[in-house]
């Protein structure tokens, strides 16, 4: 009965610490692998070091932050594992200093804040299977006299088979905003840079499908250029069609100049 016990309680431990070392389809935050906060740490849940193959893209970070104002960023990653809708394939752990991170317009369903913490933002289920590996936040900036602000994120590109191996790839990055008049915005990334962009779209809209809109427009083209024509053609009848009937007229005046003067002699 004694074997049996241990067997069951090495049983449990076991499925205990493999369940621990799951990947998180539905957001990760705070010290999940008791190595601080994911989003400074990693995602070390998946492998032990970041991967430079993948490439963390943070854009529409400002140089600088009005009190109080909104900022909204987007988040990407590049690289790693191709991504899949049909499986959880790409998340990220954000975590600011100061200020509250938010989903914005439109994304609420894609991440939410981590434990109810606005200092962190995480992807959601659905967020983890997103096509494209791109997320839309936005940062309030905090009140004023705060001083500089630091953001820390970490983002994971998976193969989605839910066991953490070699195959997944992570990578994380930093970047600091200090208070003061609104200077621009600018984009941080980490990364090898080794991106291959993604194929061209090709976009057209056949005649037979324009909306009444652009058949408008293009008959506004046409009635100008019939207008223009009409006018060109307007010009060259008088400069060349009456001036031959004027010419005409001027042979006639002057053959009757000159029996007037045969006469008066």
């Amino acid at each position: 009965m004694l074997t049996v016990r241990k067997v069951l309680a090495i049983s449990i431990v076991a499925v205990l610490t493999a369940g621990g070392s799951q990947a998180n389809p539905t957001g990760i935050g705070g010290d999940a692998n008791n190595e601080g906060d994911v989003a400074l740490a990693g995602c070390t849940c998946h492998a032990e070091e970041p991967d430079n193959s993948v490439t963390l893209i943070l854009t529409d970070v400002p140089h600088r932050y009005v009190p109080g104002d909104s900022y909204e960023m987007s988040i990407q990653i590049i690289g790693g594992p191709a991504a899949d809708t049909s499986s959880h394939t790409g998340g990220f752990s954000m975590r600011v200093s100061e200020g509250t991170l938010s989903a914005s317009a439109g994304f609420e369903s894609l991440m939410y804040n981590w434990e109810d913490d606005l200092a962190t933002l995480t992807h959601s289920n659905s967020g983890s299977k997103v096509a494209d590996r791109t997320w839309h936040i936005t940062w309030t900036a905090p009140e004023e006299g705060t001083g500089v602000v630091t953001i820390w994120l970490a983002g994971n590109s998976v193969n989605g088979d839910g066991i953490p191996s070699q195959l997944d790839r992570w990578n994380r990055l930093s970047a600091s905003i200090d208070e003061g008049d609104f200077g621009g915005t600018r984009t941080v990334f980490v990364g090898n840079g080794d991106i291959e962009p993604p194929a061209p779209v090709e976009e057209g809209v056949d005649l037979h499908h324009m909306g009444a809109g652009m058949r408008a427009h293009w008959l506004g083209l046409l009635g100008f250029a019939a207008v223009v024509i009409v006018i060109v053609f307007c010009g060259l009848m008088l400069r060349y069609g009456f001036s031959r009937h004027y010419e005409g007229r001027s042979n006639l005046l002057r053959l009757r100049i000159k029996h007037q003067r045969r006469g008066d002699q």
